[in-house]
């Protein structure tokens, strides 16, 4: 039973405890977003890591392979085995880089294949992607004798959010005075995320 002169205490939130949930709630929805954004990003960026380690590892592979010349030897005769490095792609895959701005691109067969000879640019790594590609792929080498200081660089070029700006992922190989082909440990990038 009330006492007479007193009033039944309100149930409910205050004003102050309403906003003090309220900031809690954007603080954390920020954090998501940002944690989201970075996840997608890096889930995209994976393809161009991937695939460049994809084309370093077949280089390493074509360098390494033993290729002899395809003359008839003589009898008694002798020959040498040679180890090159693929000589440079003609161009991206895909050319134009409006073709991945802010999009996927779906490649072919034959633009892998551009090259004039098997031992041409992607055709001679053995690489080409089936699946959609936010990025752009180039290869070039100096030198493909196989002789010491003879390089390769493999780029992949993309604009993940269409904004013109791109982000480039690059791995670089060398032919060492040993004649053995090193390859960079990590990959050289710029704007990772754009």
């Amino acid at each position: 039973m009330k006492r007479p002169g007193t009033r039944a205490r309100e149930e409910g939130f205050t004003l102050i405890e309403l906003m003090i949930v309220v900031a809690i709630v954007g603080i954390l929805a920020v954090l998501a977003i940002y944690g989201v954004r970075k996840y997608l990003a890096n889930a995209k960026t994976a393809e161009a890591t991937n695939s460049l380690g994809q084309v370093a590892k077949n280089e390493a592979a074509h360098y390494e392979m033993q290729s002899m010349a395809g003359t008839v030897m003589s009898v008694g005769g002798t020959t040498g085995y040679t180890r090159s490095l693929c000589a440079s792609e003609a161009s991206s895959v895909p050319s134009a880089m409006t073709s991945i701005k802010g999009q996927k691109w779906q490649s072919g067969p034959s633009d892998w294949n551009k090259g004039a000879s098997a031992n041409t640019g992607f055709a001679c790594l053995k690489f080409n992607m089936d699946a959609p590609q936010y990025y752009a792929y180039s290869y070039t080498a100096t030198g493909t004798a196989g002789n010491a200081g003879d390089t390769f660089n493999a780029t992949a070029n993309g604009d993940l959010n269409g904004d013109g700006t791109l982000s480039t992922f690059m791995i670089l190989g060398a032919i060492n005075g040993q004649f053995a082909l090193n390859i960079a440990p990590n990959f050289i990038t710029y704007n990772p995320e754009e």
